[in-house]
């Protein structure tokens, strides 16, 4: 069996910018990172503001799946693929076709939301619709607490379950494929490395090199919505 992890090197080819790339929003604005991070976040109604108003920009809203996208919805219907792991919050695996019950979400999904406090959902539209409406920081309906979007913010713990059911995928594994990641940031960039300690053939689809270059196979730099397409046709025969 297969399992893929994907990171924004994946989306950027659908118009979403990554993050700590050359062009990443971190290294375009540093203080992007206080709209991400929970403390800031919590303590600062400003930093709400304007978080939720950097949600309402994000090009995610316009976001179409591109070929990579759909190739490994190419490869789920062959019955090889175990997991989709991802690091992204934009839902377009979702979009391209992919089960929701395989996608793992390890950073969650910037569509939802979520009280603090109580622990209701509800969506972001909902929240941008009480903003124009004159709400600058709209609080949970239900309790009056802080509302977020369902995403994982620098400083909280990734979902339990999710980093568990991504742990057995790379332990079981026989390939697993990594794409568009740095492979910097932990908890999830240590899963290439313990899928290939546990025997499963690592390759890395991404343009820069990564901490677990020298761990893989195979190592491809083409760019990814013309690599992936071809590896899966790869993987299939």
């Amino acid at each position: 069996m297969i399992t893929v992890m994907t990171g924004a090197g994946i989306s950027t080819a659908s118009g979403i910018p990554d993050y700590r790339g050359p062009q990443g929003l971190w290294r375009s604005d540093p203080d992007y990172q206080k709209l991400v991070t929970i403390d800031y976040y919590l303590t600062d109604p400003a930093i709400r503001r304007k978080s939720w108003e950097f949600r309402r920009g994000s090009p995610a809203w316009q976001a179409r799946p591109n070929d990579a996208h759909r190739a490994l919805v190419d490869l789920e219907k062959s019955g090889r693929l175990d997991a989709l792991i991802t690091q992204n919050v934009d839902g377009l695996h979702q979009s391209a076709g992919s089960d929701p019950a395989r996608v793992l979400e390890l950073h969650g999904n910037m569509f939802g939301v979520l009280c603090v406090g109580c622990g209701e959902r509800s969506t972001l539209r909902e929240a941008l619709d009480r903003i124009d409406a004159g709400d600058p920081d709209p609080a949970c309906r239900s309790c009056g607490d802080i509302l977020k979007t369902t995403t994982v913010m620098f400083g909280e713990p990734l979902e339990p379950a999710t980093i568990a059911r991504a742990v057995e995928a790379a332990e079981t594994c026989e390939v697993f494929v990594a794409i568009g990641t740095t492979l910097q940031v932990q908890p999830a960039a240590s899963l290439a490395g313990i899928a290939a300690e546990a025997g499963a053939t690592l390759i890395i689809v991404n343009a820069d090199p990564t901490p677990y270059d020298r761990l893989a196979a195979e190592v491809i730099r083409t760019p990814i919505p013309e690599a992936v397409p071809a590896l899966v046709t790869r993987l299939l025969t």
